[in-house]
């Protein structure tokens, strides 16, 4: 299953303007890498950031949103930022869904 994972931190503790998000920051990549079977995590699917809006987007193929609310702990993403999880559906998947009824 996909999930969305949507972290917002402040200008403030953006870690272009902040040392203590910055030094975070730059071992996310690596903590994820690492926690991904810890936590069940099939797949990373995609990591996407929105600099100007202080918005990092990671896509996952997970078995439910607990593995990933775990993870976002451990690797410090929610030390900085308010994540929020939401479970995505493939457009194709929804149209046959759509069709169906």
């Amino acid at each position: 299953m996909l999930f969305g994972v949507f972290a917002i931190h402040s200008p403030e503790s953006c870690p272009l303007n902040n040392k203590e998000s910055k030094q975070i920051f730059l071992g996310i990549g690596k903590k994820l890498e690492e926690s991904i079977k810890k936590h069940n995590i099939e797949k990373l699917v995609g990591f996407y950031m929105s600099v100007l809006e202080h918005e990092w987007i990671i896509i996952l193929d997970a078995n439910n949103a607990h593995d990933i609310e775990t993870m976002c702990i451990d690797v410090g993403i929610s030390s900085t930022s308010t994540v929020k999880i939401v479970p995505l559906n493939e457009f194709e998947k929804v149209l046959a869904r759509i069709a169906k009824k």
